[in-house]
């Protein structure tokens, strides 16, 4: 009876075969990019919804309106879900792309490492290095993210679109069935509507997106292998607040550089999704700039103002989204880092 119960003891304490430590930590370190990615996506995507959809709709209005009024606008209209319209495309969709954007970054730095190609310890080098990397990614994933992008501009100017129609809507249709009319209206192609507009912001927003935040980086400390050194004496932060300070710089500025394009493509697509008269980016910019009337055209500042409206709500959601991102970003890269290394000697 004692070495029966002494036997059911070890069995009781024996561990669960199912679950490997050592295998679950080589799988982070094996898809250390795409973890990352993913778990900073999530968080910084919820937090800066609102901000975009703000923004979107700030760029379509015909008439000026503040922000807090058209905040107020949109519950009093819709709800507090008219901010999370269509929210679960971007945080499904935009994550992955994100997660497939990072990982094509990081391999294409780790090819520029392995050739030995622009591998000085020098901000033009590192910036290069990121830049390069950065417009390959944004090139390679535009082709998938812009039929989302589509919906969830669909989805957040529905009311707009249906007031452009004459339409009186009650209940906005879901995801599901804006995808479905965009579809039955356009066929396939008509999910890449405004494609080369977004194909161009992605390609050079997300290039300078990269550039700037490696060259930050550079600056404030971040040595060529990775690990974050001191910070300089001219800024004198502490440095796990590093990732946050250059995301969000880094936000603000590639996002302010390539805001017209956005303002542009947003326009576009709004009138296709209306069933408006096609006109060009050109067309479209210059009617947003000088105004309608060519015999009557508005003053350039005054059209370079109505450019960039919306651009304080889009600075904030960068400021939110970007430092998030990053910050969240090298936690969890850190944490993997950490992790106790492999009984089988395997190191990733």
């Amino acid at each position: 009876m004692h070495l029966a119960r002494e036997n059911l003891h070890v069995d009781f304490r024996t561990p669960n075969p199912a679950y490997d430590p050592d295998k679950f930590n080589d799988f982070l370190r094996r898809n250390k990019a795409v973890v990352c990615a993913l778990s900073a996506s999530y968080v910084s995507t919820f937090a800066g919804y609102p901000l975009d959809s703000i923004k979107s709709r700030l760029q379509t209005t015909k008439t000026r309106i503040t922000v807090p009024r058209l905040a107020a606008l949109v519950y009093r209209e819709e709800g507090i879900m008219g901010f999370y319209r269509g929210l679960w495309i971007p945080l499904m969709t935009i994550s992955f792309v994100r997660a497939a954007s990072f990982t094509i970054y990081s391999r294409t730095k780790e090819n520029f490492l392995n050739n030995n190609i622009l591998c000085r310890d020098s901000i033009i080098d590192v910036s290069l290095t990121g830049g390069v990397s950065g417009a390959m990614s944004g090139a390679l994933i535009s082709f998938g993210s812009a039929p989302f992008e589509l919906v969830k501009v669909r989805r957040q100017l529905e009311y707009t679109i249906a007031a452009s129609k004459g339409i009186t809507m009650a209940k906005p249709p879901g995801t599901i069935e804006a995808v479905k009319e965009i579809y039955r209206n356009n066929g396939f192609a008509g999910l890449y509507t405004g494609f080369r507009l977004h194909f161009v912001r992605d390609t050079a927003g997300t290039a300078l997106y990269f550039l700037e935040y490696d060259g930050m980086r550079h600056l404030l400390g971040r040595q060529r292998s990775g690990e974050q050194g001191p910070t300089p004496s001219w800024l004198p932060i502490h440095p796990s607040l590093v990732p946050f300070v250059c995301g969000s710089l880094s936000g603000v500025t590639s996002w302010a550089l390539i805001y017209p394009l956005d303002v542009v493509k947003t326009k576009v697509q709004q009138r296709a999704l209306a069933g408006e008269r096609y006109r060009g980016p050109w067309e479209t910019l210059y009617r947003l700039v000088r105004g309608p009337d060519p015999n009557s055209p508005k003053p350039i500042l005054s059209g370079i103002a109505r450019i960039y409206r919306g651009l304080g709500v889009s600075a904030l959601r960068s400021i939110t989204t970007h430092g998030l991102l990053w910050t969240l970003f090298d936690m969890t890269a850190q944490y993997i880092d950490k992790l106790p290394p492999s009984r089988a000697g395997n190191h990733y």
